[in-house]
């Protein structure tokens, strides 16, 4: 495998920050364990459901850091499913999809793919992948382009995220990709280079700057909503 992408800094994996999502509600209820497919996971809503939004965290954080994010974007009648990384993080908390620092160790690449599409297959037990949706952040958007972008999902969003070495798209979803013009942790370059090989294999995508860093910036929102309903088919938008 080749070296790496150089778009870079070590990606830090939290999505929250003032130019991110809103905060979770204090008294909103906590989340559920994961579903019975996959008890790494953290759950909102049914777990049967007619739709459902799977959340790929970033390199430090946990399964939790996107959840209100993912109730944010749809409503109370859609499955929502935050996995957890599978290891730990070298700084003592969090997790990662594999390991970044002190210098990423891409041989692990295959196994976290593997891993990672095994889980999703799992979920399609309670909701097929047709009607699954793939969000990641940073980390975990790379890891969504590049294991799922060829399975046949809904939607795939990765904000904030990089290609992996070598990776060579044969994309069968459509792809939003959301990125900071001023992120000096995964460079803008990155998404753009997402965005030239995704198209450049025939795929469905688009992508979408904001002004701001390594986040989310709520004010996409509304475009991340209205592409979630086209991939499910188009239904009533959450609040």
């Amino acid at each position: 495998m080749t070296q790496g992408p150089t778009y870079a800094a070590t990606p830090s994996g939290s999505a929250t920050s003032p130019h991110t999502h809103a905060a979770m509600d204090p008294d909103a209820t906590l989340p559920a364990p994961g579903p019975s497919a996959d008890p790494e996971a953290l759950m909102a809503g049914p777990e049967r459901a007619a739709r459902r939004l799977v959340l790929l965290h970033g390199w430090g954080a946990d399964a939790d850091d996107l959840l209100d994010l993912g109730q944010e974007l749809v409503d109370a009648t859609v499955s929502v499913v935050a996995l957890r990384a599978p290891q730990a993080h070298p700084g003592g908390f969090g997790r990662q999809w594999y390991p970044l620092s002190p210098a990423p160790e891409w041989v692990q690449l295959p196994q976290a793919r593997q891993a990672l599409r095994q889980r999703l297959e799992r979920l399609a037990a309670t909701v097929p992948l047709e009607k699954t949706a793939l969000l990641g952040f940073s980390q975990g958007a790379a890891m969504a382009v590049d294991a799922a972008a060829d399975l046949p999902l809904a939607a795939l969003i990765a904000c904030s995220g990089y290609p992996h070495p070598d990776w060579q798209p044969q994309p069968r979803t459509p792809v939003l990709l959301t990125h900071g013009r001023e992120d000096g942790v995964v460079l803008p370059a990155a998404s753009e280079e997402l965005e030239r090989k995704l198209r450049a294999a025939g795929g469905a995508v688009r992508r979408v700057e904001f002004p701001g860093g390594h986040g989310i910036d709520p004010e996409l929102f509304p475009v991340m909503r209205e592409f979630l309903q086209a991939g499910w088919g188009g239904s009533p938008e959450a609040g």
